[in-house]
């Protein structure tokens, strides 16, 4: 046994002895003679990733900013219009201090403000009975605020539910929940989908998620009628 442990180490030793040691000036040595003949193209990489970086910088920190400036001055009035249901001068403007979300969110699109055109011009149609141009742009629309994103998303349920969609609405509605848990956007969306699902005869779904507002939000206005719903649902279901 020791002849056969001394034979291994023998081995072992010779593949050590072997292995190529890594001359480490000679490798820096070849590093630099490396930089050194390609120092103009190593020079130009850098200076287009300079002038990439500084391409971004300037883009989203001076042009961007510019033109939110710009859509805010256009925004305000087209508001106004809107709080004031004075929906077609919102959509199209006055043609005079306004220009309107239409042209706002075309102009602006890559502002801030452009996005939130978005979201208003969904709003506008939906009320206008124009689903299919709500659900357009409220699509369009991009946001993680936490009011105003579930609401743009509910109210593609609500376009995809007056046209008759309703597993399209269930599952916006569904998301909508989701989207930010609170006491106010929540238990509304959880109702919708669980009347959607009334409609469509999906009672045992319906229930699930009334009895959900009821042990999660209870203390809502919502939670606080939903018994009579939850009764509804069972009744017409024979559950």
């Amino acid at each position: 046994m020791q002849s056969v442990n001394l034979e291994q180490n023998k081995k072992m030793a010779k593949k050590i002895e072997d292995e190529p040691i890594v001359d480490v000036a000679e490798a820096f040595s070849k590093t630099e003679l490396y930089i050194e003949q390609n120092k103009k193209s190593l020079m130009s990489i850098a200076g287009v990733i300079i002038v990439l970086v500084g391409g971004y910088f300037a883009y989203k920190y001076w042009y961007v900013a510019g033109e939110e400036v710009k859509a805010r001055a256009e925004m305000f009035k087209a508001e106004q219009y809107f709080e004031k249901d004075s929906l077609n001068l919102a959509i199209n403007g006055d043609k005079k201090s306004s220009s309107g979300f239409l042209q706002i969110a075309s102009d602006y699109s890559i502002t801030p403000s452009g996005n939130l055109a978005e979201y208003y011009l969904g709003m506008c149609y939906l009320k206008q009975g124009k689903y299919e141009d709500a659900i357009e742009h409220l699509k369009s629309f991009s946001s993680k605020d936490e009011i105003v994103a579930p609401l743009a998303t509910a109210a593609i349920g609500d376009a995809n539910m007056e046209l008759g969609k309703t597993d399209e609405a269930i599952t916006f509605y569904l998301k909508a929940a989701e989207q930010n848990t609170n006491n106010f956007d929540t238990p509304i969306c959880l109702k919708k989908a669980a009347m959607a699902n009334e409609e469509k005869g999906n009672y045992i779904d319906a229930v699930k998620l009334y009895e959900r507002i009821k042990n999660e939000f209870a203390e809502t206005s919502e939670g606080r009628e939903i018994d009579k719903y939850i009764a509804r649902a069972k009744t017409l279901g024979n559950l």
